[in-house]
């Protein structure tokens, strides 16, 4: 059995590559204020005159790397996608998996209380919901398998289409019940979250026996 699940990153799209590490460092501010500016005043509310204003650039500068809000806030749902990745990476190593899934769920709300922007811009909607056109592509489907492989290769479930449909339904649920618990609450809803870890359980377990 493998112990190492393999977890494709994905990267970001600017319209200039930082190749330098003042790109680097500019391309962060600009999505570290604009994840502040969120926060603030919700996505609704951003332009790209605050995103300059708040990380000391100029327009032109916000421009040359993000030709346009739709571009910024894509490049920040996809840094929060590669945040959480991380977070997945080396869960529950050692662990059983109802520990390991329970990480990945307190992965997220960590990530959704301490992160500025991660609770707005979600990763799921913005990409799939707004730059996406073929959902089956969608990022959330890309989480889903990410799991899949971690179930199958670092705990033995054995490899099945119901074991990867009910993966994929647990992710949509997962998102549709985190999005809620800080839909109104800054530290998140507890009712939620204790819900979906019990959903976890109840889809996964009669895989268990598999993995024995």
């Amino acid at each position: 059995m493998n112990t190492k699940a393999d977890f494709p990153v994905p990267t970001l799209a600017v319209r200039t590559e930082p190749v330098q590490q003042r790109s680097t460092e500019r391309i962060t501010s600009l999505l570290d204020a604009a994840a502040h500016l969120i926060d603030q005043n919700g996505i609704d509310g951003l332009t790209t005159s605050d995103v300059a204003t708040r990380s000391g650039s100029s327009v032109g500068v916000v421009y040359r790397y993000f030709p346009n809000i739709q571009s910024l806030l894509r490049a920040l749902a996809m840094r929060n996608l590669e945040r959480f990745i991380d977070r997945i990476k080396n869960v529950g190593e050692g662990a059983e998996w109802p520990i390991a899934a329970d990480a990945i769920i307190d992965g997220y709300i960590d990530l959704a209380r301490t992160e500025p922007g991660f609770r707005a811009v979600r990763f799921g909607e913005v990409i799939d919901e707004r730059f996406i056109h073929q959902p089956k592509e969608g990022t959330t489907t890309s989480i889903a398998h990410m799991v899949d492989n971690l179930l199958v290769s670092r705990y033995g479930f054995a490899a099945s289409d119901g074991l990867s449909f009910d993966i994929e339904v647990l992710v949509e649920l997962g998102d549709a019940l985190l999005h809620r618990a800080f839909l109104y609450e800054a530290s998140g809803d507890d009712r939620f979250i204790a819900k979906l870890r019990s959903l976890v359980r109840d889809y996964l377990t009669p895989y268990e026996v598999s993995a024995r």
